[in-house]
């Protein structure tokens, strides 16, 4: 495994140099990696995720506030949480292909951590957090606003996400009979600031996984989650066909 190597394709990827390359490194880093390479030195993603979170959140609304000034303090809240969720986050992430480049553990690989929403969210955030510690407030907004741009639009426009616990019924059902359900799997956190994490399943089977600050969102992302498997499985039956 070449470390410099990871860096540098994140690096291309985001068309940045890093001045410290340990910002991109630990950037890209996840905790199953970190856990299984303890004595190499390397640290998980974690704390600069924690801080790429609040300068993502600081610049979200620094630009609403400048602007969009017709919004109520409520609708801008809405906004804004639709723009750094974990859907809209992971969607950035997979454009920019970080599943390719995120150092993950053996047992995370194989699970397929390198797709999973989560772990590619907590990344795009982490980016910002090494961004911000690389250079400074500036670099990390010129990346905001490169890569999560047309979500922010869509957000204005009130077009960015759909209810996906409702399309993924109705791609369903045009199955046939399904029966869809939502179980919380995780609940970690002290009590005014919970992290959720849900999976559901149709018909038994588990097909998406999603965290969310309350259980609703969470069931959100898990079924945008699921609703991209099932429409991929969808399309390669099609294909077939």
């Amino acid at each position: 495994m070449n470390a410099d190597k990871h860096v540098e394709m994140l690096e291309k990827s985001i068309g940045y140099v890093y001045k410290n390359k340990n910002y991109g490194l630990t950037a890209i880093t996840h905790s199953s990696f970190a856990y299984e390479h303890g004595r190499k030195g390397f640290s998980s993603n974690e704390r600069m995720e924690f801080l790429g979170d609040s300068v993502l959140n600081f610049i979200i609304t620094s630009r609403m506030f400048k602007e969009v000034s017709d919004m109520t303090e409520g609708e801008m809240s809405k906004m804004r949480a639709s723009v750094v969720s974990e859907a809209s986050l992971s969607s950035c992430a997979k454009k920019l292909k970080l599943g390719d480049l995120l150092l993950l553990g053996k047992g995370e690989k194989l699970m397929g951590g390198a797709k999973r929403n989560s772990i590619l969210a907590d990344a795009m955030e982490a980016i910002i957090g090494s961004l911000f510690l690389d250079s400074g407030l500036s670099v990390a907004e010129e990346f905001v606003y490169k890569f999560l741009n047309d979500n922010y639009e869509k957000a204005i426009q009130g077009t960015l996400f759909t209810d996906y616990k409702t399309k993924l019924q109705e791609e369903v059902q045009k199955k046939g009979v399904y029966t869809i359900n939502y179980t919380v799997t995780k609940e970690s956190g002290p009590d005014h600031n919970k992290t959720f994490t849900t999976v559901v399943s149709i018909n038994d089977k588990i097909m998406g996984e999603g965290t969310g600050k309350t259980k609703k969102e969470a069931e959100q992302n898990a079924a945008g989650d699921a609703l991209e498997k099932w429409l991929n499985e969808e399309n390669q039956t099609d294909g077939a066909g």
